[in-house]
């Protein structure tokens, strides 16, 4: 199946979780990727490195943008579940992974988890939403705009 027709079925998804999002186990509002009290975010700088802590709970739905640029992420403890742009893969701690430019994934949390992305970062931002800004893409056709 065609990345772009993955990637809006995932938003459909999405824009169903946010419609949902009252209810216990799903976050966001499907605009920003900031923090929630029910999904907190540590932020960390490096020398021209982001680096985004997660925290999840047992039984949490999150989707996550899409994502600009290549990058890796960790999961430090815990044990996931995660749909990658149609292909599910199930994920326990210690672990990592390289994240493709235009992945959108969805994570189901089964048990508590730390999940860390570090971004290149390379001129030292350390403005959230401007490093938001470059680094994701909150739709497909955002993302298509960014990566012509």
């Amino acid at each position: 199946m065609e990345l772009q027709k993955i990637n809006k079925e995932i938003e459909d998804l999405q824009n169903f979780i946010v419609s949902n999002n009252h209810k216990e186990g799903f976050c966001g509002d499907g605009k920003s990727i900031a923090e929630s009290p029910d999904v907190p975010i540590k932020h960390s700088f490096a020398d021209q490195i982001y680096v985004r802590q997660m925290n999840m709970k047992a039984d949490q739905v999150i989707v996550g943008a899409i994502h600009n640029h290549q990058h890796v992420w960790f999961l430090l403890t815990g044990h996931v579940s995660i749909n990658n742009n149609g292909e599910v893969i199930d994920y326990v701690a210690p672990c990592y992974t390289v994240s493709e430019p235009g992945s959108k994934r969805v994570i189901y949390a089964h048990e508590d988890s730390i999940f860390v992305n570090v971004h290149k970062n390379p001129l030292n931002v350390k403005d959230i939403k401007q490093l938001e800004e470059e680094i994701v893409s909150i739709s497909v056709d955002e993302f298509n705009k960014k990566n012509k």
